[in-house]
């Protein structure tokens, strides 16, 4: 607006204003105390290090979302709080491992694991595959304007700036648009 080719905006003070109010009330991937269930889940079958527990929810998930360690090693010391996992230090790593009450909770809990574990891996199912293979690729264009992007931004030419700027905004008026079709 004043001189700066990265603010060419004039409408919004930010790029994204415009569309916060539209995700304010989208649903998160795990809701609130989900994660315990999933993880007590993947320990009932084997007991895993931090990193292991993080790669099997990446597989499940089939590349689109890996769990971040901020996220996964303050559930393991929570479950590990409540006694429902234990933890030993193996060549360095600590192991975790689902104790006999973890067992029992998650047991008890079975209906909402189960609930969970449908709402998170049911897309990811045979007939999900063209729709997974679709989203792979956006993600992919995603990494690709990035890249392209910092190499454009390298350059300081605010004129090239401004009109990647401009691309973007009908981009993203565009996204608007399809997000709220019914």
């Amino acid at each position: 607006m004043f001189g700066s080719p990265f603010h060419n905006f004039e409408r919004h003070s930010h790029p994204f204003d415009r569309f916060s109010h539209s995700f304010e009330k989208r649903s998160r991937m795990f809701k609130r105390g989900d994660m315990k269930f999933v993880i007590l889940d993947l320990l009932k079958d084997k007991p895993a290090h931090g990193y292991e527990v993080t790669q099997s929810l990446e597989e499940r998930f089939h590349g689109l979302y890996s769990p971040s360690t901020g996220s996964v090693y303050p559930v393991l010391q929570l479950l590990e709080d409540m006694e429902y996992v234990t933890s030993s230090e193996v060549e360095g790593k600590k192991i975790y491992t689902i104790t006999d009450g973890g067992k029992k909770f998650l047991h008890e809990q079975e209906a909402t694991t189960q609930k969970i574990k449908e709402r998170l891996w049911g897309w990811g199912n045979a007939k999900n595959q063209e729709y997974l293979q679709n989203i792979r690729t956006t993600m992919n264009y995603l990494d690709e304007i990035r890249e392209l992007m910092g190499h454009i931004a390298v350059h300081n030419d605010p004129a090239k700036i401004i009109r990647v700027n401009n691309i973007l905004d009908k981009t993203l008026e565009e996204m608007e648009i399809v997000y709220r079709e019914k």
